[in-house]
């Protein structure tokens, strides 16, 4: 027995993968998570317009970031801004008929704190109308199922599509592809294509049945919204092929593909708001492709915005789309290369045979 924890031991100081995982992976996750894992939200972005503006916003306290004061602006003006995910709050003050309070129902927990702290202060007085733009009721359904769709296509372009690549190196077809006449891209584009036709079923059932089951509306524009969906998918599909060039089982790839998944799933903004993550922690998200998708479908699904409004997030996805595929393709290219692989497995097998 002994001899064969000592095997395991030698063979698990080879493996370093999962060693790192298994020591690095658990420290850093408890880190980061705990400074993103937080409903507090601290900063809430505010707009103040109309002719009392400058009082209006000199009353206002944290969480209340006030982001801009324009005495010259209407409510119109307001509606834009939280349209366009610049402000959360919006504060329009009228002369002789008090003031209304604005807030964007798609930012749940900005929305519940901006309400409890004015309820708690009182700064703005009893003649304060509050109106809840997109969701009126604040139901989580309506904010969850727009980015669990994205979450779903992650899962599909991560985790299925890494598996069903490193399939073929363990069956050993991998090396028949190496002596066809096929290029990179014609090698991941087949096999990208069954996959990206499979999330697609899958975004659509759970758009539908989201809105049978939770009646969560659908205001945008269903091309914006493919549009989004495919460069999304277009990101996570290159992020399948590149985990599956890097890993020689499947065991492996399924533990990289959850290490891709988890900061996405939290730092994404899908669960906890970006507002409320430690300013250290919160850069992380604007790198996830997530945080982008999830931005996209909820502002199409809930405020019907227009391509104009989301061509920033449409850029940062087709960006991150040509860089992953570009490296997956550089990748692929060396294991499709005679020799190519980057020979982890055979110091484990040696270590198994001389135990």
């Amino acid at each position: 027995m002994w001899a064969m924890v000592t095997k395991e031991f030698r063979q698990l100081r080879r493996d370093r993968r999962t060693l790192a995982m298994m020591i690095v992976l658990p420290v850093l996750l408890l880190v980061v998570f705990g400074y993103a894992a937080s409903f507090n939200v601290h900063e809430i972005p505010t707009v103040v317009v109309g002719p009392g503006a400058s009082r209006a916003a000199a009353s206002l306290r944290p969480p209340f970031d006030v982001t801009r004061v324009d005495a010259g602006a209407d409510e119109s003006a307001a509606r834009s801004d939280i349209a366009h995910g610049r402000a959360v709050v919006a504060l329009v003050t009228r002369p002789g008929t008090g003031l209304s309070v604005l807030l964007d129902g798609t930012q749940l927990f900005s929305a519940q704190a901006a309400q409890s702290a004015l309820a708690r202060t009182g700064a703005l007085g009893a003649s304060a109308h509050v109106t809840i733009l997109y969701n009126p009721r604040l139901k989580t359904s309506w904010i969850m199922v727009p980015g669990l769709a994205g979450l779903i296509l992650a899962f599909v372009g991560t985790v299925i599509t890494s598996l069903g690549v490193v399939r073929e190196r363990q069956a050993g077809t991998l090396e028949q592809l190496a002596v066809m006449p096929l290029r990179p891209w014609d090698v991941i584009i087949g096999k990208i294509i069954p996959y990206f036709l499979v999330a697609a079923a899958d975004l659509t059932a759970i758009v539908v049945i989201g809105r049978l089951l939770f009646g969560v509306p659908f205001a945008g524009d269903v091309g914006v919204f493919a549009l989004g969906a495919m460069l999304f998918l277009l990101v996570t599909l290159g992020m399948g092929v590149l985990i599956s060039t890097v890993s020689q089982n499947q065991g492996q790839a399924i533990q990289l593909a959850l290490m891709t998944l988890l900061p996405q799933i939290l730092l994404s903004g899908l669960i906890f708001p970006l507002s409320s993550m430690a300013a250290g922690v919160r850069w992380i998200s604007y790198v996830l492709p997530l945080t982008y998708f999830v931005r996209l479908s909820r502002a199409v699904m809930l405020k019907g915005t227009s391509i104009t409004g989301l061509w920033q997030p449409l850029v940062l996805l087709a960006l991150l789309g040509v860089a992953v595929l570009g490296l997956a393709v550089l990748r692929f290219r060396r294991d499709l290369a005679p020799g190519g692989g980057d020979g982890d497995e055979e110091p484990a097998v040696r270590e198994s045979v001389t135990a």
